[in-house]
């Protein structure tokens, strides 16, 4: 026999090259993807057999004689784990196509390894639970429900007019997207619930954005909503600048109108109010004790103040006065009556007094006044328990210092002060 021998199959072929002195194995050589190849072989016959598949795979096109026997081994384990990947999972996916996407990662993570990468972002992302929004939002109420509930002596978290307002934003949104999950959501959605709110003020609208911030943050911590949803940079998000409203506040007359309409405890409210610039829920939740355990000041308790933060507020000479025939009231409330109840009895007061009604006139009055008289925007807010930017960005040049003047010097005249004390004083 006559080498080398060739070995052909159509286009394709092989050769086969003898022993020589220094190796004593047959050769078999071929040509794939451009590169030369060799295996050897014991016996003639060995070598023969491999060359005649050989050069068939060659030519039907296969590029699997292009591996080495290691690169094929790994081949085949590689296979076989995609294989019982699709069996366990029923994901089926290439040889190619897991390669492409290692490759890709690997590349993008710079050195890191995959498995470090996924073992990093799963012990940050939780797995996402499907509710519908309308469930989800009773649950946020429902969780919220104990704050709104006052310990024995104590102040509750929330008010409940603030949850009431809270409540019925949230079942609005709810409502708007019906038989919707939570995590289905996307910035079109709230861009639509927005934008759906046109006929309420820019001062509504971001109060509706707040409380649907706070929404998505408790979702987010119930695993509804994943912690990358991004939902609060929809463009519809962003925060409007709202108009100020307008600053009404009362003339000294008026102001001595309303306290000698008044009667009973209510004109002690209605005396701090203006002459103190209390809140009207600070004011209900005040007590008697509250007007009298610092002299010369009324304490507004952490538990009573809107801030949660204790102030001091001074008593002016003119409201002494109107104080002083209910010294003998050391305990109780000032007002026993709810809020709803007491803007009721302030409607008839106003009405009786003959003075046109305004929003919150008493605290705007006094920090009005307060502001012009002394020119310390710091002072005033800490009477009002209020910020300097606050009272500095509100209430400057509203009132003159001769006004302010007339305004505390409002005292007490020609009244008995029997009629303090007269119907609605709580009793000691």
């Amino acid at each position: 026999m006559k080498f080398p021998v060739t070995i052909r199959h159509r286009t394709s072929q092989a050769k086969i090259y003898a022993p020589a002195k220094s190796f004593k194995y047959y050769r078999v050589c071929y040509a794939v993807a451009g590169k030369r190849r060799m295996q050897t072989f014991g016996t003639y016959s060995l070598a023969k057999t491999e060359a005649e598949r050989i050069v068939r795979e060659l030519a039907s096109g296969s590029q699997s004689t292009a591996l080495s026997a290691s690169q094929s081994r790994d081949a085949l384990t590689a296979l076989e784990r995609l294989e019982s990947y699709h069996r366990s999972t029923g994901k089926r996916i290439s040889l190619l196509g897991a390669v492409s996407e290692y490759v890709e990662a690997a590349r993008k993570l710079d050195g890191q390894t995959l498995g470090d990468a996924v073992e990093r972002y799963l012990a940050t992302v939780a797995s996402v639970k499907r509710k519908d929004i309308a469930e989800a939002v009773e649950e946020f109420i429902q969780a919220d429900e104990p704050r709104t509930r006052a310990k024995e002596g104590q102040r509750a978290q929330i008010s409940d007019k603030y949850t009431y307002t809270r409540d019925i934003r949230l079942r609005r949104f709810a409502e708007t997207f019906p038989n919707t999950s939570v995590c289905d959501l996307s910035k079109e959605h709230v861009d639509t619930f927005i934008q759906s709110l046109r006929e309420f003020s820019a001062k509504t609208r971001n109060h509706y954005r707040a409380t649907i911030q706070q929404f998505l943050s408790w979702t987010v911590r119930k695993d509804y909503l994943p912690r990358t949803h991004r939902l609060g940079e929809a463009d519809t998000m962003r925060l409007e600048h709202a108009n100020t409203a307008e600053i009404l506040f009362y003339t000294p007359n008026e102001l001595r109108a309303l306290l000698e309409s008044a009667e009973g405890s209510m004109r002690a409210v209605i005396a701090i109010g203006g002459l103190a610039g209390l809140r009207t829920a600070e004011l209900l939740r005040l007590d008697w004790e509250d007007v009298w355990h610092v002299p010369g000041h009324i304490e507004i308790s952490s538990g009573k103040s809107k801030t949660r933060q204790r102030r001091l507020v001074e008593m002016c000479p003119a409201l002494s006065a109107w104080l002083e025939p209910f010294r003998s009231l050391e305990r109780g409330k000032l007002s026993d009556t709810t809020e709803d109840a007491f803007q009721k009895q302030s409607l008839h007061l106003w009405e009786k007094a003959g003075v046109t009604r305004k929003a919150n006139g008493l605290r705007h009055s006094f920090c009005s006044f307060h502001f012009a008289m002394h020119s310390n925007e710091g002072l005033t807010a800490a009477q009002a328990g209020n910020s300097p930017a606050m009272i500095h960005g509100h209430y400057k040049g509203l009132a003159t210092r001769e006004e302010a003047e007339r305004w505390f010097a409002v005292k007490p005249e020609n009244i008995s002060p029997a009629l303090f004390l007269r119907s609605g004083t709580p009793t000691t």
